[in-house]
């Protein structure tokens, strides 16, 4: 690593990092997961090579600085445990893991399982269990949610609403949908952008106003709870009680936010809101999704009986795994949906996805919810600003933080925006150094302590490398 302009400004930081570490009442939890090792993280090989004629050494030995949550969790130590689990029910019951209990075994039936993952996430999205449904991928689920609540008229509310610089499925999500209405996006698409932020940021003022405009003619908003670029965090309640007084519907797009902030999505009277649970929810790559729909956008109104069982339960698209329990394997056609949010599933879910992810829902019971690590998120963010902030003059002149610097109005991350060609280098001098960040060309690194695992003196190993990227980057 290339030597700072003043190592004792690091020494020091270090220093007030180890104590704020020391007195940090979750740090217990850290040893929940596996951290990658500065080796690990370097090697080319899935298994260790034990013959190596160059030993590591103790600095490789040691766990990487992993900031990157906001992409991939890192695996919790109890998803080998709980997967194994699953397997041994798979290879010593097979179709009976179904409906058989086992007595030594914590996991429920494959039956059960998606309704015990929806308990589990309930708190987590601050939701009533009935109103959550743990089920397909992020976008998938959008198109679920559009498919049942986006009704357009061509002659009246027929626009959908979404930021500018939303996450590219969302925009897909939006454009296929209004197309496969027979709609053009010219007309039915209205995007949000701050003509006062160069940063890509929005006031929910911006909002408002774009709402106030198109409000005759909106049928729905699309909208992420935290923008993945910036980092920034919505005022959720606000805007979705502001979309409510014009009659237009809001689906939240909660891929940053879950796990993240506190979220609740019943009290603040959330239409209906979908997550993948991937990043900070630590399920695994590409893992199951999940989804919040209001106990009022679920009812069933009318009583379902075998002579008429189709009618009153909205529009929604139904399949297999939404079936009622009580009926689903008497194989009957007729569709009599589950009550709540699990009505809207469609296939049986992937039981070694919810397996993982319900091991990682653990460790959020251990850790007393979202609140608690939600206050250690913004002492870590903060501190992450406090420690970027010490950088020599020289390193300084070379970004800039886009992240809202009210602690209220961004989440677990910070955006850095870099000069002109010099992403590449940085990132590169990562990879030497063993910190793990993710990167948004052309120029921007986003950083994201994750209060679960990462420690003040992440923060410190981040700042001391990214001086040290920047300057030999600019020479």
């Amino acid at each position: 690593m290339g030597a700072s302009s003043d190592p004792a400004r690091f020494s020091t930081l270090r220093a007030q990092a180890q104590i704020q570490d020391g007195d940090d009442a979750l740090r217990h939890l850290r040893d929940e997961f596996q951290v990658p090792s500065k080796a690990d993280i370097k090697r080319t090989t899935l298994e260790k090579q034990q013959d190596r004629s160059d030993p590591v050494s103790a600095d490789e030995a040691t766990s990487c600085t992993y900031l990157c949550g906001n992409s991939l969790g890192l695996q919790p130590k109890r998803t080998a445990t709980r997967i194994n689990q699953y397997l041994q029910t798979w290879s010593t019951q097979a179709v009976q893991g179904h409906f058989k209990p086992l007595d030594d075994s914590p996991l429920p039936t494959w039956l059960d399982a998606d309704a015990r993952a929806a308990k589990l996430m309930a708190p987590i999205v601050g939701a009533d269990e009935s109103e959550v449904a743990v089920m397909q991928t992020l976008t998938a689920n959008l198109h679920l949610l559009m498919s049942a609540f986006y009704r357009p008229d061509p002659k009246g509310r027929h626009k959908i609403i979404l930021e500018s610089k939303a996450f590219p499925s969302d925009h897909f999500a939006v454009l296929s949908q209004i197309r496969h209405h027979g709609l053009s996006p010219d007309t039915s698409m209205v995007t949000i952008e701050s003509p006062y932020s160069e940063d890509s940021l929005i006031t929910t003022y911006d909002i408002q106003s774009i709402i106030s405009k198109h409000a005759a003619d909106t049928a729905l908003i699309l909208l992420p709870g935290i923008q993945y670029y910036t980092g920034q965090l919505f005022d959720i309640p606000t805007i979705t009680a502001y979309a409510h007084k014009h009659e237009i519907f809001v689906i939240w797009d909660l891929a940053h936010a879950v796990g993240n902030v506190p979220l609740h999505l019943h009290d603040w009277d959330v239409d209906a809101a979908a997550w993948c649970t991937y990043k900070y929810l630590n399920g695994g790559p590409g893992c199951i999704g999940g989804a919040f729909i209001n106990s009022q956008n679920s009812l069933v109104t009318t009583a379902i009986t075998d002579e008429e069982p189709e009618r009153g339960y909205g529009q929604r698209l139904s399949g297999w795994w939404g079936n009622d329990k009580a009926t689903r394997f008497q194989m009957a056609t007729k569709f009599h949906p589950v009550k709540g949010a699990a009505g809207f599933q469609l296939s049986n879910p992937s039981i070694l996805d919810i397996t993982s992810l319900s091991a990682s829902l653990e460790v959020f019971e251990l850790a007393g919810g979202v609140a608690p690590l939600r206050e250690k998120s913004k002492k870590l963010t903060a501190f992450l600003e406090e420690a970027l902030s010490l950088l020599s003059e020289d390193a300084k002149k070379l970004f800039r933080i886009i992240t809202p610097s009210d602690p209220d109005y961004r989440g677990a991350q910070l955006s850095l925006l870099l000069g002109d060609n010099l992403l590449n280098p940085v990132m590169k001098h990562f990879e030497e150094d063993g910190i793990v960040v993710d990167e948004r060309k052309p120029n921007v690194i986003r950083v994201a302590p994750a209060p679960l695992y990462n420690t003040f003196d992440d923060c410190v190993s981040f700042a001391e490398a990214f001086e040290a990227a920047l300057l030999a980057a600019q020479k």
